[in-house]
């Protein structure tokens, strides 16, 4: 359903068709407003495997109507689950399903981050966003503002949003110069493998039983499986050293390589890595974080990877962007266009409500290579005791049972969080009248 425009509706220009950018362009159009998205590819799809949307952003989703989509595609785990690299041995496990949705009212989903792209673009285009393909920009005007893309077009709007991801082009204009992505020092391989191949091989059958989500910690490599679109598909991510040549971002895996760097791994690692016959190794990169994601005149916001970029591990580089879009967007239900030359006191809240967060999530994700990279040893030794003593405290190495962490990412509200700091910023545009949540 269309949503009734504002009485005076802003123009906001997105910049980037990925998730965050996305979930930016359907929250900004609940609020009433128009929305021009632009894309540089020429068509609109995500490639990748799978991906995990956990509480704090599927209840973002629901409430934008696509739960029941979702559910659909997805796979809801019962379990985290950490093992040794050895032998496999269960350490520690944080159940997942019913307790997600009985904790935080929201369930911990797996899906393939094609389905979830898909089902996230049906939602904007029936919401009325106008998404511009082969639109790649090249220049902003932070004062009118207004982009200029590749092909000489220049587009107006009352703001700018830039979700253009890790290598955003938008945050080396805003910030005036060059700001290439941050080595991490670590690669990923990620492989899909089906499910009807591991139950011919009586050791992997029983991981397609019950989906879980498998966590397996060596030296220097941590491996994550889970199962995907109905328990058809099982997502592999590995994570290794980078030894990837300099401006590499991705290649051709060596299947010789990967068999060898997991060879001393448990068997049904092994024996999964057998099914391979071809994939990819992608270089981990993140970002620092930034001064500030707003420009002066406040015309202009980053969003997304494209302002906090972070490694996978604690699983909510795209929640993460969900919540910045559902923010801005809910914050932006506030104001109409004759707030136009007045959105900065808006925007810097937007920052306020989320840089502090995601810069924990950042430095968290960070933290996790360095609890579960242990060499064998005394430290390794200490950390596995602790899983298995299993008495959960602040700083727990399974950091999903953290319950300080854990309450943290998943019991964070978006719409909650807009709903108090608009208590404090309604002075600010005395008069305006809210349009939509």
């Amino acid at each position: 359903m269309v949503p009734a425009p504002s009485p005076e509706p802003l123009h906001v220009l997105i910049v980037g068709a990925g998730l965050g950018g996305l979930a930016a362009a359907i929250a900004t159009r609940k609020s009433g407003h128009k929305v021009t998205l632009c894309e540089q590819a020429p068509a609109l799809g995500e490639v990748g495997a799978g991906i995990q949307i956990p509480p704090n952003s599927s209840r973002i989703l629901t409430k934008w109507g696509m739960g029941e989509q979702l559910r659909r595609d997805a796979v809801l785990p019962e379990a985290f689950v950490f093992r040794s690299y050895k032998d496999g041995k269960e350490l520690n496990r944080q159940p997942m399903l019913p307790y997600a949705e009985e904790t935080y009212g929201a369930p911990y989903l797996h899906i393939h981050r094609a389905d979830f792209h898909k089902t996230m673009v049906s939602t904007a285009t029936e919401l009325g966003v106008d998404v511009r393909l082969n639109a790649c920009v090249q220049a902003i005007d932070f004062s009118k503002p207004s982009v200029t893309l590749a092909t000489g077009e220049t587009i107006e709007c009352d703001l700018v949003v830039a979700a253009d991801g890790l290598k955003s082009k938008c945050r080396e204009l805003f910030l005036g110069h060059a700001d290439p992505p941050r080595l991490t020092g670590d690669l990923a391989y990620r492989i899909i493998v089906k499910a009807e191949d591991m139950k011919k091989d009586p050791v992997l059958e029983p991981l397609t039983r019950v989906p879980v989500i498998n966590y397996w910690m060596g030296p220097d490599s941590h491996a994550v499986c889970y199962l995907l679109q109905g328990g058809g598909l099982y997502n592999i991510v590995l994570i290794c050293p980078d030894n990837l040549p300099a401006d590499t971002a991705v290649v051709d895996a060596d299947i010789g390589e990967l068999r060898g760097l997991f060879a001393n791994w448990d068997i049904r690692l092994q024996r999964l890595l057998g099914l391979v016959q071809q994939t990819f190794k992608w270089r981990l990169q993140n970002s620092e974080e930034m001064d500030s994601w707003v420009h002066p005149e406040g015309k202009f916001a980053l969003l997304g990877d494209a302002c906090h970029a972070t490694l996978p591990y604690v699983a909510q580089g795209a929640a993460q962007a969900v919540e910045d879009g559902a923010v801005l967007g809910g914050l932006l239900a506030h104001v109409s266009r004759a707030d136009r030359n007045n959105l900065r006191p808006l925007l810097d809240c937007y920052e306020q409500l989320r840089k502090k967060r995601t810069t924990v999530v950042v430095k968290g994700s960070s933290h996790c290579r360095d609890i579960w990279h242990l060499h064998d040893g005394p430290e390794q030794e200490k950390r596995d005791a602790t899983l298995l003593a299993d008495e959960p405290v602040e700083g727990f190495p399974n950091r999903w049972r953290d319950p300080v962490f854990q309450k943290f990412l998943f019991g964070y509200d978006a719409f909650a969080e807009v709903d108090k700091a608009w208590e404090k910023l309604a002075p600010v545009y005395k008069g305006t009248t809210a349009s939509a949540s």
